[in-house]
Order: structure tokens, then C-alpha cells, then sequence
């Protein structure tokens, strides 16, 4: 790809602004944000926090109830801001290990520490030229471009928009730090059924992960490559399924006979809307159908132990196989596991060096991971597209 016309990322560091789709030239960031979803942390935030997530939709405090039960069956705390919480320490930890004197900021999109306050606090303290860094590895809108829309009303609305740059770490699905927690839960589940006796076609993988409308999937990645059906969304999780299933299969003997499936789970939308699947409890349901006696979920979707992984997996299909007499167990997300931490911070290196499209590790062949995203991806189809950081306005 060539170049594109200069300033023409709002937002973006001078590295980032001319809008190349990887940025080779050194920046010297001064402070890394970690940029997450948030979580309710009692009871009395569900609500709230509930409508923080559906606003603009006018969705009642009553059907919001309904989701509620999730976090009320925890005790109204969502795990994802304490997860966080060590996730920065790990990374902080790393960092200096490595050398690397940058401080790290932690914000949230829909519950404290909220973004809004977060950047002020940064920008007082002198750290102008900031590194994003979103928990979730993949292209889509609410996994890539919301976060980025976010960084932009943000930054508008507290005025810093003409003083602070935030750029963006690309996504980072088939990193070798993140996929590593999936291959090795997957080979150590696999081994485990073949030694209590299972037959390798008794074991079905199902990777799961979140749901999204088939509109938003579609229009999932730059528009300049043809992603196939799902968009980049649906091949990127295809993709890194595929490369876990490869390595077990090669670690393995028998377990070129494992049949596995990408699923989808957490689906929120109306019924008249459709939405990617198959949903991971209907396909455990029709498992011994076809002769499985064990099935292993794979959270590929997740970073961490978060509400979706511990209620729509380990409540919800754990329940499915029960009742389906089928063997259950869910593998480990990515979490703080010290591939991924330095994983991380590998990717914080890249764009501190400039590194070269081609030094970048990658265990997948799929293109389009950019630092900069391309004008068109990741609409939203039900609002179309606001301002964005980090990115080419369409």
C-alpha cells in the first residue's frame, strides 16, 4: 500500500498521521494506555454500568434486569476490573524489565476508571503521546474501532484533542503470546481425554467466542481485502482455531482424528436481527448426535476470565454438556501468563522501534494487522461511523 495524503489521521503521533498502514518510523511515546471494556464492582453498579453499555438505545432498566442476573449471581462484581488491575502490574513489571521507562494508565469505556478521567490525569502529568493498548485481540467495531471512537469523543470532549496523540497497537490475534495459552490448553485437554480412554473422534474442540451482528462482520477489517463470509472478524478466529488445531495435531499422535468447530456465544441482539453462529450451547447439544462423548471449549475470543467466559461458558455450556452426558472442560484464557505479558510488551516495542511489517511475529498468514486503520473498516452499521483515533477517517 502506498501512502496516503499527509494529516490525515486525526489524533495520531506525526509517525502515524500520514497514514501508512504500518508506521516503521521510531516514536517516542511517553506513556502507554491500557484501554479496557469495565466492569460493575457491586451490586449497585449493575444497573448503571448496564446503561453505560446500552446507551443511545433506550433500553428499560427492566430488560436491563434481565442481563443483570449474570453479575448479580457474582455478587454484582464483574471480574474484568480486578483482572485489570493485575494485568497493569504485570505489564508495569515487564516493562521495566525490559528496559523500558514508560508508565501505564489504565481506563475504561463503561465503568471506572473512566477514560474521561484517565487522560486528563495523564496529559497533568506531562505524558502527551500515549500507546493504546485495547483488551481485545481482534477487528470488528466494538473490538477495535468503538475503542477508537471512544479515544476521539474523549479527547474532543476534555479538550486535549490538540495537545494528546493516542496511536494504536495493532490487533493482535495471532500474536505468538496471545495464541499460546489456547494451543497449550488445547493440547493438555486433548492428552487428557486420549489418556482417560477416549477415542479421538469421541473429542470435539469448539472454540467459541463472541457474537456479533452478521452486518458489523461483515464490514469487519479494510475494505480492500476480501475477508470471506464474517469479514476479518470470522477469519481471524478461523484462522488462529486452525493454527492451534495444526499444532496439537502435529504434538499429538491420534489427534489428526479431533474434529473441531468455531461457535459463538453471548449474543445480546433481537431475535429479528441476525447475528454469526452457530451458538456454542446449541452445538453441545447436538454432539452425541454425532457420536462425541467429551468436548473441550476454547475461549479464543478472550483475554481473560471475564463475564462472558465465566457465566456463558463455565455456567451455561458447562450446563449444555451435562445435560448432554458429555465430558466438559474449558480451557485457560491468555490472562497474566508470562507469554502474553511479554507478548505485550513486544508489541510495544515494535512501534517504539518503528519495526518493519516483516520482523513482526505472527502465526498466522492473514494480512491487514495494521498500526493504522484503513478509512471504511469496522462500521457500525446501526450508528455508521463518528470520529476515530488511530485511524483513516472513511
Amino acid at each position: 500500500m502506498t501512502a496516503i495524503e499527509p494529516n490525515v489521521v486525526p489524533f495520531a503521533s506525526p509517525a502515524a498521521a500520514g497514514g501508512d498502514p504500518y508506521v516503521t518510523t521510531p516514536v517516542a511515546y511517553d506513556a502507554i494506555l491500557l484501554a479496557s471494556f469495565g466492569g460493575p464492582e457491586g451490586q449497585e453498579d449493575v444497573i448503571p454500568f448496564l446503561r453505560n453499555v446500552t446507551r443511545g438505545r433506550g433500553i428499560p432498566d427492566e430488560r436491563l434486569e434481565e442481563v443483570a442476573h449474570h453479575y448479580r449471581h457474582f455478587g454484582g462484581v464483574s471480574p474484568i476490573n480486578g483482572q485489570n488491575r493485575v494485568l497493569k502490574d504485570a505489564l508495569e513489571k515487564a516493562l521495566v524489565a525490559r528496559g523500558i521507562d514508560l508508565p501505564v494508565y489504565w481506563g475504561n469505556r463503561n465503568w471506572g476508571p473512566y477514560l474521561e478521567d484517565v487522560l486528563p490525569e495523564a496529559s497533568a502529568n506531562g505524558h502527551t503521546t500515549l500507546l493504546a493498548f485495547a483488551t481485545s485481540a481482534y477487528s470488528s467495531f466494538s473490538s477495535c474501532r468503538q475503542y477508537r471512537e471512544d479515544f476521539a469523543r474523549v479527547l474532543t470532549d476534555t479538550g486535549l484533542g490538540e495537545t494528546v496523540t493516542i496511536d494504536k497497537i495493532r490487533p493482535f490475534y495471532d500474536h505468538p503470546g496471545f495464541v499460546e495459552a489456547f494451543e497449550a490448553g488445547v493440547r493438555e485437554s486433548v492428552q487428557g481425554y486420549l489418556d482417560q480412554g477416549f477415542a479421538p473422534t469421541e473429542i470435539q474442540v469448539l472454540f467459541s467466542t463472541h457474537s456479533i451482528p452478521t452486518a458489523d462482520a461483515e464490514r469487519s477489517g479494510a475494505r480492500d481485502i476480501d475477508w470471506g463470509e464474517g469479514g476479518a472478524y470470522a477469519a481471524q478466529h478461523l484462522a488462529v482455531s486452525e493454527w492451534t488445531m495444526e499444532q496439537v495435531r502435529a504434538a499429538i499422535p491420534g489427534a489428526a482424528d479431533v474434529p473441531w468447530e468455531l461457535v459463538y456465544q453471548s449474543r445480546s441482539g433481537p431475535a429479528s436481527q441476525p447475528w454469526l453462529e452457530p451458538d456454542v450451547c446449541d452445538v453441545i447439544a447436538e454432539l452425541p448426535a454425532r457420536g462425541r462423548k467429551a468436548v473441550i471449549v476454547v475461549p479464543v475470543g478472550f483475554m481473560s476470565d471475564h463475564m462472558e467466559v465465566l457465566w456463558d461458558l463455565d455456567t451455561e455450556a458447562a450446563e449444555a454438556a451435562e445435560e448432554a452426558g458429555l465430558a466438559f472442560v474449558r480451557t485457560p484464557t491468555p490472562g497474566v501468563r508470562a507469554a502474553f505479558v511479554e507478548g505485550i510488551v513486544d508489541l510495544i516495542e515494535e512501534r517504539l522501534q518503528g519495526r518493519p511489517n516483516a520482523e513482526r511475529p505472527h502465526v498466522t498468514d492473514l494480512p491487514g494487522a495494521f498500526d493504522v486503520c484503513r478509512p471504511g473498516c469496522c462500521e457500525n452499521v446501526r450508528a455508521g461511523f463518528k470520529p476515530a483515533a488511530a485511524g483513516i477517517a472513511p
